[in-house]
């Protein structure tokens, strides 16, 4: 039995309106380090996956065991990931829609609708689509999303960690807390920071 109907038939009533349709959204748009995640989902409507809900809603071990789910029984899948480079070049906002339109067409099967959370859609989208605010706590497709979204990006924070252990990544993934801050200040920053974040606060100090 589906625990979260609201968000899977909000999903049935885009489908009936508008046919085979994705969720698209994004995670790590505010950390002063890392990429931004995107993802798209494409969901069996046939096969509901019980639990499926706004990614920040989960205890990361739910995450982890709704990810294996979601990648294991989804129609399709596509997971992107924007370079602090690119963040740089582009700013926040349109290096996160360009890799909404790169999910959106790396999907294995092509949607005939796209529900995106927040409230602007990518211009570049094939597809018409719908802009939904909160959309993560909405759709189940968008659900689906930010779940692949948070779990890529906090397994890749993670992974970084590792290599860079003086920055304490895996403790608060890249966020602008106190103790990141006094860390970058000891530190300096790496080629995985987002510069332009930092400039705008003063501190963008070089390491040495």
């Amino acid at each position: 039995m589906n625990n979260n109907p609201a968000l899977y038939q909000f999903d049935a009533l885009q489908r009936q309106q508008h046919g085979n349709l994705c969720g698209v959204d994004e995670a790590g748009r505010g950390p002063l380090c890392g990429p931004v995640c995107v993802a798209a989902v494409i969901l069996n409507p046939e096969d509901p996956i019980d639990g499926v809900n706004d990614s920040k809603k989960l205890s990361e071990k739910r995450r982890e065991e709704l990810f294996d789910q979601i990648t294991a029984r989804a129609l399709a899948y596509e997971i992107v990931f924007v370079s602090p480079q690119e963040i740089d070049e582009r700013n926040i906002l349109w290096a996160t829609m360009d890799g909404m339109e790169r999910a959106v067409r790396g999907l294995a099967l092509t949607p005939d609708f796209v529900l995106v959370d927040g409230n602007r859609c990518p211009p570049g989208l094939e597809q018409p689509a719908l802009a939904v605010v909160k959309g993560d706590a909405t759709s189940a497709s968008i659900a689906a999303a930010s779940i692949l979204a948070k779990v890529s990006r906090d397994r890749y924070m993670l992974e970084l960690d590792k290599h860079y252990p003086q920055y304490q990544l895996a403790r608060h993934k890249g966020y602008p807390t106190k103790l990141h801050y006094e860390l970058i200040e000891r530190y300096g920053i790496q080629d995985f920071y987002r510069r332009s974040f930092l400039k705008k606060q003063g501190y963008w100090h070089e390491p040495g």
